[in-house]
């Protein structure tokens, strides 16, 4: 069983936010957390732009914000937990940049960030894209798990001259909706 904790440090969130966020958590860990894997635990921080730029600094030496950060505490396959459960780290996600980024990609904001929840988790389990082929096989992961959640494929463009970004283009990958954790 994994417990997925969602606080609310700053920004404007919307009302549901922290129900997306562990719906989207959880779907992400659906596939590689099952109950032979012990307790496991991860934290979704909902945060301002000026609490991720800080961490981005202190962390990784950039002075900016960013979407989203991952802070992975334990190894996902460590064996020496002596019985408790498995800590994964913290996803954080920084409002004020989401709402911005998704006004210029022309995608749902509850989408975006489902996807950058998912993103964060993926990389909380090892999952990187500083390799092309590690960032493909990433990419493809976080589709396959947006579909599930009924989101479309954020690496498609939206169709020329505007059109509904949540709705895949010909040839995207279907969405069939369902509900994910509980």
């Amino acid at each position: 069983m994994v417990e997925v904790t969602v606080s609310r440090e700053a920004g404007a969130w919307p009302d549901g936010a922290e129900a997306l966020a562990a719906r989207a958590a959880y779907a992400a860990l659906t596939p590689f957390w099952g109950p032979d894997d012990g307790p496991a635990e991860l934290s979704v921080v909902l945060a301002g732009d000026a609490l991720v730029q800080r961490l981005n600094r202190e962390y990784r030496g950039k002075d900016k914000p960013t979407n989203v950060l991952s802070f992975a505490l334990t190894e996902s396959d460590d064996p020496d937990r002596d019985g408790g459960p498995t800590i994964l780290g913290d996803v954080i996600l920084a409002h004020e940049t989401l709402v911005r980024e998704a006004a210029d990609q022309v995608k749902p904001l509850d989408s975006h960030f489902a996807h950058l929840v998912v993103h964060g988790v993926l990389h909380l389990l090892g999952y990187d894209h500083e390799e092309d082929a590690d960032a493909d096989e990433m990419e493809a992961l976080e589709v396959e798990i947006l579909a599930e959640l009924g989101i479309a494929n954020p690496y498609t463009t939206p169709p020329p001259g505007g059109g509904d970004p949540t709705v895949p283009p010909e040839g995207g990958i279907p969405v069939q909706p369902r509900s994910a954790g509980p």
